[in-house]
């Protein structure tokens, strides 16, 4: 049984495709294809929201639609290419979630007991993804059997850029022989004051010193 997860992304067609292959490459396999439409409570309470007060009702019949919908699409364009050569119709099933996307597709691979889970990673990802890491390495985390992993060619995953240090500081703290941390330009950077505390060697009776600069 393979399970795979999708968000109607570049990524999440990709492994819908290649879940369709796996399922059409074994005669018995049956492939589960997961939505999961991500809900959150109002700021105050700052969790996640429930089926009382964000009115699930009303977004489930438009979001499975389009579930099936996206899903027979996938699956038509997938049976033109094969040209029949499949053998066999596929057993495709969906499947919509609510909440947190990455606990809801484990939790449903550990209640049909998949042998694989299949997500797309996305190629580019915003600085917070980067912290709160991606749905695909959140369920490679949380699934209770192995997970396939696909990224589309060509599209490495984006991080936060680190610069080098700047050669004027560089200089500034050569220069001032460690005195100085920052050159003229970075001492107030973007507006915002650099605190540290920097600690001198033990004076002879034996305290330590401590400067604080801002």
């Amino acid at each position: 049984m393979i399970l795979v997860g999708i968000d109607y992304s570049t990524a999440s067609e990709l492994a819908l495709q290649q879940a369709l292959e796996l399922a059409a490459a074994h005669p018995n396999a049956e492939l589960h294809v997961v939505h999961v439409v991500l809900v959150f409570d109002s700021p105050a309470s700052g969790g996640v929201a429930s089926s009382d007060n964000i009115g699930l009702p009303s977004i489930a019949p438009r979001a499975y639609e389009q579930l099936q919908t996206y899903v027979g699409v996938s699956l038509g364009a997938f049976d033109k290419r094969q040209n029949g050569s499949a053998g066999r119709p596929l057993r495709v099933s969906s499947h919509l979630r609510f909440h947190a996307p990455a606990q809801e597709i484990a939790q449903l691979a550990a209640d049909l007991e998949a042998d694989l889970v299949v997500v797309g990673m996305h190629g580019q990802g915003s600085f917070a993804r980067f912290f709160l890491g991606s749905v695909a390495e959140n369920v490679t985390r949380l699934a209770p059997c192995p997970v396939l992993v696909f990224r589309p060619k060509g599209l490495p995953p984006e991080y936060p850029k680190i610069e080098p240090p700047c050669p004027g500081c560089v200089e500034a703290r050569t220069s001032s022989e460690g005195k100085e941390y920052w050159c003229a330009q970075h001492r107030e950077r973007h507006g915002q004051r650099h605190s540290y505390h920097k600690i001198n060697s033990m004076s002879q009776d034996g305290s330590l010193p401590l400067f604080f600069q801002e």
